[in-house]
């Protein structure tokens, strides 16, 4: 029993025997000892069902409800039902809590509570990955503290959802994070942040993308332009004047054609709901075709090899594998100073993969050029690639023919020395000819 349970018993106790004792001495009737001792015995009853109230209030869930009747028995009973409905509604807010933690962590924007002083409250991963927020040291902290930018802190001042904001911070500049406040209760507010990188990296490429369409197709127009309103103000033109114009006209219309189709070419490669078709295909067949043209348009200047192994065939599309062996073999001849070597390859490696090679021995790429030969109208000389009559898309149709066909495109080249492009193919896309004239037997 508690210090304070036993004061309140020892204090009506006293109380009770002083009024006895005072009762007695006083002559009081019999009937009054027995009122008095009546009071005492109801008086220590109270005090205990208090007691034990007490001590259950203290710890609801340890034991049952204690043991009692008429009055304190209903009110116990009722306390129990509270404290149960009570414990239940904490369960039920504490799983619903759960659950929205559980999807706040899942999702791959940050979300971060902000107090009414803009203090971080609350945080999911994302948040934590953009923000650099450490939920052990950073909660309760002013996200400003954070964020360094007077951009942001222009935004958080004014308050207003509007547009988003769009940074790099300094801890990763490579990162662009697209940061808007969403307000929500009576003073509170959220701060959604987005990886944006990507999109801002695929509006880049769209505007340069425009830029050099427009850039490649200035030139061509130009000519040709030039030359029709040159015949058309001539009253007699030039027989040799003619010949050129005409002849330089066919040349640039050419090299628009080609762009064209580049463009549409790329255009169907990059459209996911354009699947390629599966078939087998005669590699060996094909690379003997590329031989023959590559040394029509070499007309002699170079020496051209082949190497096959004539039993490998893959699996694929006819129409997208020429494209892009074409379009090796015809980079090579381009970039192949007259009495080069040039070999094209078609063998099994010894890690079970199948590799189309096209090697040369020509000027060869600097190696700070050589992540970027893939993007579109990437071109190492720009002078050169024009004078060659290139579009600057033949590498991003190879590498796109590559992937759509499980295979990868290598690069290995030293300036001066020449240069190899390899498409490697998995053994899960080749068979051998033999096996597959037997399969469809």
């Amino acid at each position: 029993m508690s210090e304070f349970w036993q004061r309140k018993f020892l204090y009506f106790g006293l109380l009770s025997l002083v009024a006895l004792v005072t009762g007695l001495s006083s002559g009081a009737s019999t009937g009054f000892a027995t009122l008095a001792s009546g009071l005492l015995v109801f008086l220590t009853y109270q005090l205990w069902q208090l007691r034990k109230l007490e001590r259950w209030v203290a710890q609801p869930g340890a034991r049952r409800t204690p043991d009692a009747g008429g009055v304190w028995g209903e009110v116990f009973a009722r306390l129990h039902r509270l404290v149960k409905t009570q414990t239940q509604s904490q369960e039920r807010l504490s799983t619903a809590l759960d659950r929205l933690l559980q999807v706040t962590s899942a999702m791959p924007d940050g979300v971060v509570v902000l107090d009414e002083d803009d203090r971080i409250a609350l945080c999911n991963r994302s948040a934590e990955d953009h923000l650099g927020i450490d939920p052990a040291r950073d909660i309760g902290q002013q996200i400003t503290f954070l964020v360094r930018d007077p951009r942001f802190l222009a935004y958080l001042t004014v308050g207003s959802p509007g547009e988003p904001l769009v940074l790099r911070l300094p801890r990763n500049l490579e990162r662009a994070l697209s940061l808007q406040l969403v307000p929500y209760g009576e003073s509170r507010r959220l701060l959604i942040s987005r990886d944006v990188t990507r999109l801002e990296q695929l509006e880049t490429m769209r505007r340069d993308f425009i830029a050099n369409v427009s850039h490649e197709l200035r030139t061509p127009l130009t000519v040709v332009g030039g030359f029709l309103e040159t015949l058309s103000d001539a009253e007699k033109p030039e027989p040799a004047m003619t010949r050129r114009a005409l002849v330089l006209m066919s040349d640039q219309t050419r090299r628009m054609q080609r762009l064209v189709e580049d463009l549409l070419t790329l255009s169907r490669l990059e459209d996911d709901q354009n699947l390629p078709r599966e078939e087998a295909v005669d590699v060996p067949a094909l690379v003997r075709v590329l031989h023959q043209e590559a040394q029509s348009l070499s007309g002699g200047r170079h020496r051209i090899l082949v190497r096959i192994d004539s039993g490998l065939w893959v699996k694929g599309a006819p129409d997208e594998l020429r494209s892009a062996f074409g379009n090796l073999v015809t980079n090579a001849i381009r970039y192949t100073p007259e009495g080069g070597q040039i070999t094209l390859s078609w063998e099994e490696t010894q890690g079970g993969e199948v590799c189309f090679s096209v090697a040369d021995t020509g000027i060869g790429i600097p190696a700070e050029h050589l992540p970027r030969l893939t993007e579109r109208f990437y071109r190492v000389d720009r002078s050169r690639s024009r004078e060659t009559g290139g579009t600057g898309l033949g590498l991003a149709i190879v590498k796109h023919v590559a992937s759509r066909h499980q295979a990868r495109l290598e690069v290995t080249s030293e300036p001066g020395r020449g240069s190899r492009f390899s498409v490697r193919f998995t053994g899960r896309r080749t068979a051998r000819a033999a096996a597959r004239e037997a399969a469809e037997a």
